[in-house]
Order: C-alpha cells, then structure tokens, then sequence
C-alpha cells in the first residue's frame, strides 16, 4: 500500500455570511456540524497527487523535473537540463525506487544519506517530487549547476 503525502497551503476563506467554528483548523468551515474543504484546495491536492503518479515514470519525472527548472531555476537553459538528464540517468535512471545497497543512496537523484531528502519532506521514500526538489537544491547549492555536478561525477564517480 503506497501512501502519498502532499504539502498544501490552505487560502485565506471568505467569512461573511458562513459560520465558522473557532475549533477548525484554517481552510474549514463548519457546516452544520461538517467540516468542508475549499474546492480550490481539493483542486490543488487533486493536481499534485497527479503529478507525483506522473513522476513515478522515468519520462514524468523528466518534464516534472524540468518544470520545476523552469519555475524555480530560471538561469539553468536547455543545456543544463541536458546535464541533468544525462547525470540522473545515470545515477538511477530516473527511477524513484533506486536503492543503492551497498552504499544506501536512495531515489532518483541518489541521496547518502538518503534521510537527507528529509528537509524537504517524510515522504522521500515514495515521492518522486520530493526526491526531485531535494536534488535540484542540492545541486544548486553544491554545485551551482547541473553540468558541473555531471563534471563532478564524470570525474569522480560522485556528485
């Protein structure tokens, strides 16, 4: 059984004319004795419990990696992508469930230790995306870019 967990951020609710419980975490609202979520949020869980099934393939994980570049590494260009591509190839072939157990890396971008990935969620283990953020900052602050991390690997065995 795979369990998935997602991070939302819940919006701020209209009030007016909807009672509300004080006892409710933010995001609900007391209907009658029911707690209801927001459309909106049940959209935003919906979406991204679709991108971490469409991040559990070799080639989901490529776009979903390249999307998070584009929204959060704007100075990486296609080239470094290429970098990226050729260095998690590499290490896991892209593969969430990669289990080095020899050494005890773990995922996609090949965590040691894997408990590391922690910092940006518990769910590391099962979730691609968050193997995936977890790699790219981790790049980014080791290495500035993916094509030096791929130099680094190249030369020494390791990144």
């Amino acid at each position: 059984q795979t369990s998935l967990s997602c991070e939302v951020t819940l919006p701020d609710l209209p009030t007016q004319n909807i009672p509300t419980s004080t006892s409710l975490e933010p995001g609900l609202l007391d209907l009658g004795g029911f707690a209801s979520v927001d459309a909106h949020v049940m959209a935003l869980v919906s979406l991204q419990a679709k991108q971490v099934e469409l991040a559990k393939s070799p080639t989901g994980a490529q776009t979903v990696a390249a999307d998070l570049v584009a929204a959060n590494y704007s100075e990486w260009n296609s080239s470094q992508i290429s970098c990226l591509d050729q260095l998690w190839n590499n290490e896991s072939h892209w593969n969430f469930q990669a289990h080095n157990y020899r050494s005890g890396a773990h995922g996609i971008p090949q965590a040691l230790p894997a408990t590391k990935m922690e910092i940006v969620a518990t769910d590391w283990r099962t979730n691609p995306i968050t193997q995936i953020k977890w790699g790219l900052s981790y790049i980014k602050a080791r290495y500035e870019t993916p094509c030096n991390a791929l130099w680094k690997k190249q030369r020494h065995n390791y990144y």
